[in-house]
């Protein structure tokens, strides 16, 4: 299809203007011999006629119109169909859509295809005539009847493109912060994994060579075994916190019951009914009960630990509270780090490698929620599981 001849916009007074050329595509014969009587002008001139769409589309390159007046609804291909086809073979090609109704969603999705203008069949034929010139020169025209509709329309479908632009903005920058933190957890796991594994290794390498004092060799065989035991523990938690970010919707209250059933010392209060929350149903199993472990641990043997579930500003909270001594205000600062016990593994008077609180921490943020002290004295501590950070 040749190119365009210049918009009257931007010819020279010395250059004649060219007629334009009009394709009708209408199904009604008495519709088309209306508007062909109509567009025969000196400034105009008819070049073809097509019942449908598909009927366009095969005459289009032959005769080369610089406008197509399309009827919106036709049997076969329709006028959304064949200009959105048109549209993306000839851009330059200006399209006027028509229609016998004020049917808004056609108005819409004719625009969607690439139709430059928009007028009813009933219009003035002055109008119709108006909507083949701005097609021409490049403008559109949208029929007065339909126009504010139609605009309203458009400024909210607008507006939900834009927020839906900037939901997945946001679901991307979480996503990334996610992945992120997986990273560095699977980063720390060769790290924290080193400290136990050297410590089976010396083991084992003592017991091959014999050094071992024949009575020793029992008690040394029995602690490769516990710590072999440990190890794979610790493995498994390092998996439960590398899924955590694996989401779902659950009830943080059953979680808190099914951790705390079968240890006696371990109370669960929560409001009647359930406390719903987007999150890793495993992973939170895992965080409350590195928690309740931690605090078992570091309570009198007798002492109750306390699992409270309630709402918070942005869902549900939860809180471990032991009856300890409390926790040294000089290690508050390190307590969440790895290792932070500062004791040695042979020699601690609390079993475990010291990683409880940090997975815990990991496994909140990989569920976009945190784990912090909120308290600690001389009659206890209390640790809260923020399930989901404010925003």
């Amino acid at each position: 299809m040749n190119d365009v001849a210049a918009p009257a916009s931007v010819a020279t007074l010395s250059t004649p203007l060219p007629r334009v050329r009009v394709l009708l595509v209408d199904d009604n014969d008495g519709f088309r011999e209306s508007l062909a009587m109509l567009l025969d002008t000196e400034e105009m001139t008819v070049v073809g006629e097509a019942t449908d769409g598909a009927a366009a589309l095969a005459m289009i390159e032959e005769l080369e119109p610089h406008v197509v007046l399309m009827d919106v609804r036709m049997p076969g291909m329709d006028g959304i169909e064949a200009t959105r086809e048109l549209k993306s073979r000839f851009p330059d090609l200006g399209i006027v859509a028509l229609t016998g109704s004020e049917d808004q969603r056609a108005v819409r999705e004719m625009l969607v295809a690439g139709a430059s203008g928009y007028v009813l069949k009933d219009s003035d034929g002055d109008e119709i005539v108006f909507a083949v010139r701005q097609a021409f020169t490049g403008g559109g025209v949208l029929s007065p009847e339909v126009t504010p509709t139609v605009i309203d329309e458009l400024t909210e479908a607008l507006e939900r493109e834009r927020r839906r632009t900037r939901q997945l903005e946001i679901a991307q920058g979480a996503l990334l912060e996610r992945a992120a933190r997986r990273h560095e957890l699977i980063s720390r796991l060769g790290h924290e994994l080193r400290t136990p594994v050297t410590v089976i290794l010396g083991m084992a390498q003592t017991l091959a060579k014999g050094t071992a004092p024949e009575q020793d060799r029992g008690a040394v065989l029995d602690s490769l075994v516990d710590r072999a035991n440990g190890l794979a523990r610790l493995v498994h938690r390092f998996e439960a916190a590398v899924e955590a970010g694996i989401t779902e919707w659950a009830d943080v209250v059953q979680v808190a019951r099914e951790v705390a059933e079968g240890k006696p010392r371990v109370q669960v209060t929560a409001p009647d009914g359930p406390a719903m929350a987007s999150l890793n149903r495993a992973a939170a199993h895992r965080l409350i009960e590195e928690l309740v472990d931690n605090a078992l641990a570091f309570s009198d043997p007798d002492a109750p630990v306390i699992v409270s579930v309630a709402p918070g500003t942005s869902g549900p909270e939860v809180r471990v509270t032991d009856r300890g001594r409390g926790i040294d205000p000089q290690a508050l600062h390190r307590i969440f780090e790895p290792l932070e016990q500062g004791e040695r593994l042979n020699t601690r008077t609390h079993p475990g490698v010291g990683l409880g609180l940090t997975l815990a921490r990991m496994s909140a943020n990989a569920m976009d929620g945190d784990v912090v002290l909120e308290s600690t004295g001389p009659e206890g501590s209390t640790f809260l599981w923020t399930v989901t950070r404010p925003t």
